[in-house]
Parts: structure tokens; sequence; C-alpha cells
């Protein structure tokens, strides 16, 4: 069998579309596995380098001050998200966009390499920052890919199949984070935690960037339209008029902004779990595994779903991921000797992060969904960034644990998510439009 058919055929028989049939198969078929491999190694990569578990620990590791791990969250979400704007008005300019993407994954890979040689020659607070200034690097070139990912995958997949590609690399690398997760478990049981355990994860991670920037570089991308006007500050800050004369558009970064609350959640079920449960490395291990199970188990039934109504997704999955904090928040309330047992609160985690990954890959693909050519850069571009301020200001609302319990944060988060159902019921059909 040829390379070609044997594609052809591997693709046949994981995508579901009836699409599929009325186009180019040996085209479509080769991006189809080039984005899902690319995708499936970076996502490896994100739970590698995880702000939340990792990067701690390598900050530890190096003697780095305790409130430099306060900064990691925010620089790595945040840090992506804000530029958009200039990096779409750049790249409007490209009629094959991919290479981009390919800038952004080297960056990222260089980025990493030279934590790696922070961590192995430096210490104390001059280790910490160093890491940090890397990270803010690595963030936004991050903001690149997001900008040319939603770009490509518009012109080199068809509409009935984007969800699949989101979904099926999300599955595949969730199976990566629960080896990761044991990983974690046995440098606990074996003291493996020293900074040559970090570094050569840092190290693990520029390789799959690199490899994902090669396979990349190999998408068969059709030259789209271009903006031939100047590039300036001022016209780049200029698209967020969208938020105001594009009314579906307002409506979706709304719903998408009140879509947070499950994402800032989360976090605090692990504090939750440290706190009544133990807050030992294996209890942090127990959730990354758990984190990875989620996406390996739904990740497929979620893109395939987005791909008959992304809409759809979006209201089921908020809807479920409010409910699942509710009912935490009224075990607390009523049952708060419950949250002690070894299984309830990972299986509440587990539930909310299969809900997150409905609205991750659901909110992608009604993106994508939305809009042609230029205007979808646009709208990725305009989206992220004011998804980057809005991740901001509702991270304020942490400071509120001073004042009150994990289990109220979780709730008050909830209540946003609510918000964002609310939102979601009225946002117009999009997938199947032609």
């Amino acid at each position: 069998m040829s390379h070609q058919s044997w594609v052809v055929s591997l693709y046949n028989w994981i995508v579901k579309s009836d699409e599929k049939r009325h186009e180019d198969k040996p085209s479509v078929a080769r991006n189809f596995i080039r984005l899902i491999t690319a995708q499936f190694l970076t996502n490896t990569g994100d739970a590698i380098v995880n702000p939340k578990v990792t990067l701690p620990w390598l900050l530890q590791s190096v003697g780095a001050p305790t409130f430099l791990v306060g900064w990691l969250v925010p620089i790595r979400e945040s840090g992506s998200l804000l530029p958009q704007l200039f990096i779409a008005s750049a790249m409007r300019r490209l009629t094959i966009r991919k290479w981009v993407w390919v800038l952004g994954s080297v960056i990222q890979a260089m980025s990493l390499l030279l934590m790696a040689l922070v961590a192995s020659s430096l210490e104390g607070y001059t280790a910490g920052m160093s890491i940090i200034l890397l990270l803010a690097c690595f963030s936004l070139a991050r903001g690149l890919n997001s900008v040319a990912t939603k770009d490509i995958l518009g012109k080199t997949i068809p509409k009935s199949e984007r969800g699949q590609v989101t979904g099926l690399s999300a599955s595949a690398a969730g199976l990566v984070t629960i080896g990761i997760g044991l990983m974690m478990a046995l440098s606990y049981a074996y003291d493996w935690q020293t900074s040559s355990y970090f570094i050569w994860g840092l190290i693990a991670g520029a390789v799959l960037w690199l490899l994902s920037a090669f396979i990349f570089s190999r998408v068969d991308e059709p030259k789209g339209e271009t903006d031939d006007t100047d590039f300036s500050v001022m016209r780049s800050l200029s698209q967020l008029s969208l938020l105001i004369s594009d009314k579906e558009f307002r409506h979706f970064v709304i719903t998408r902004a009140c879509f947070l609350g499950t994402a800032l959640a989360a976090p605090y079920y692990v504090l939750l779990a440290e706190e009544r449960i133990g807050d030992s490395i294996w209890v942090l291990a127990i959730f990354m595994m758990i984190s990875g199970l989620a996406g390996l188990v739904s990740g497929p039934f979620w893109g395939r779903f987005s791909d008959d109504s992304s809409r759809k997704v979006l209201i089921l999955a908020s809807s479920l991921g409010a409910l699942t904090s509710i009912a935490l928040f009224a075990i607390a309330q009523w049952l708060p000797e419950a949250l002690e047992s070894f299984w309830l609160l990972p299986a509440l985690y587990f539930l909310l992060t299969v809900f997150h990954q409905g609205i991750r890959v659901g909110r992608k693909t009604y993106l994508v969904d939305m809009a042609e050519g230029n205007k979808r850069t646009s709208f990725v571009a305009v989206g992220n960034t004011a998804i980057g301020m809005m991740l901001l200001v509702f991270s304020l609302i942490g400071l509120l644990s001073e004042v009150v319990t994990l289990d109220m944060l979780i709730f008050i988060y909830a209540l946003i998510t609510v918000v964002g159902v609310l939102m979601a019921i009225r946002l117009p059909e999009v997938t199947k439009r032609s």
C-alpha cells in the first residue's frame, strides 16, 4: 500500500464526516493527520511545562523566591493572548501563514532549552527571574501559534471535521498526561525531585516543539487573501472596534469570557484537596493523571459533537461544568466531612475537566466556523486579546481567598459560568452554516 493510500485509509477510519467524500481526499487526509500530530506534540509539551505543577517545582528546585510562583499562570496565559492583535495585523499580509506557526514553535523550543540551561547553572533569585523572563518569551511565541492555528485549520480542513482535529489531539495528549502523572508519583516515591529531573523535562519539551514545527511545515496550505495596508499600532488596535460593530462576535466573546469560570475554578479543586486530603506531591500526581484521563476519554466525543453543533456543545458542557462546582459547594456546606474521602474531590475534578474540555473544543470550533479568510484572523486576534484582559480581571477574584472559603470561591466561579450558559443559549448556530 502506498504512503498516500495509507494516509487516506487512516483518515477515513478516524474521521466521521459526509463532507470528506466530496473533497480532495489525499490533500485533506495529509493535512488532517499532520495537524493532529503537530497539535498532539504541542499539547504534550504543554503538559510537561505546566505552570500549575511542574514550573512551581522547577522554581523551588533552583531556590527561587516563593513570590515568583504567583507570576507563572498570569504570564503563561495572558502573555500569549494580549499581543494577538498585532500578530494578526502582520500575518494578514502573508498568503502562506504556516511559517508563523513554525516560527512560534521554534521560539518556544529555544525558550525551554534556555530554561534548562538556567536551571543547570544558576540558583536563587537570578535563576527564578531568568525563568520568568523566558516564560514570558515562551508565552509571546505561543500567541503566534494561536492566531495561525485557527486560520490554517479553516483553510485546510472542511467545516464538518475541524472539531475532530482539536478533540483527537487533546485525547492523545491526555494519554501522555497520564504518563506524566505516573512519573510525578514515582518521583515522590523514589525522591527524584531534583533540578536535573526538571531539566530533562524541559529538554524533552523543546524536542517536542521542534518536531511539531517540522511536521507543521509540511502542511499543504493554499494561498489566502492578503491585506496590503501599512502596519501600525493604531491600525492594529482599531480592530477592537469589531467588538462594537459585530453583534454576533461580541456576544460570543462575552460568552467565552464567562466560561473562564470553569478554568479558574479548577486550581481551587486542587487546593481544596490538599487542604482536606493532604499536601503531598502524590495528591498533585493523582490530579494530573485525572486531567489526562479526562482529555483521553472525552476529546473525541466533544470533537465529533462540535462538528455537529459547537453551539450545543458549549451549552451542554458549560451547564454541566457549573453544576459540578455548585454540587461541590453544596457538599462543602452540608456534608463537609465527605470532602475528606479519597475519591470525592478527584471524581468531581474529573467531571469538571471533562466538561471544561468540551468548552475548549466547542469554542475553538465555533470561532473557526464563524468567519472565513482575514475576518477569521481578526476574530481570533480580537477575541483572544479581549479574553486575555478578562482573564486578568477574573483572576482578581482569587484575592477573595483571604476572606472567603475555597468552596465559596468555586461557587462564585460557577455563577459566572451560569451567566455564560444563558449567553450561549442565545448564540446563533454556525456549524451547519454554508
